[in-house]
């Protein structure tokens, strides 16, 4: 077996193993990791009892002032 160099590529071949490993490379950023699995019933429920509560909410930036971070 020989081994190809980025020298023995032609501008096309180049061209296209860069998009090749662009296009790889954000599909695996990109994907869930969960997709097709389901939630569990009782963490639904948890998940429809917090959503059901009327809390005040804090912007974070003003959590990050409050903690002395920088933001």
């Amino acid at each position: 077996m020989t081994r190809t160099t980025v020298a023995d590529l032609t501008v096309d071949d180049l061209r296209k193993l860069i998009r090749e490993t662009v296009l790889q490379t954000l599909s695996e950023i990109w994907s869930d990791p969960d997709e097709g699995l389901e939630l569990r019933e009782e963490f639904k429920l948890e998940l429809e009892r917090a959503l059901a509560v009327d809390e005040k909410t804090s912007p974070a930036h003003d959590v990050a002032a409050r903690l002395g971070l920088t933001w």
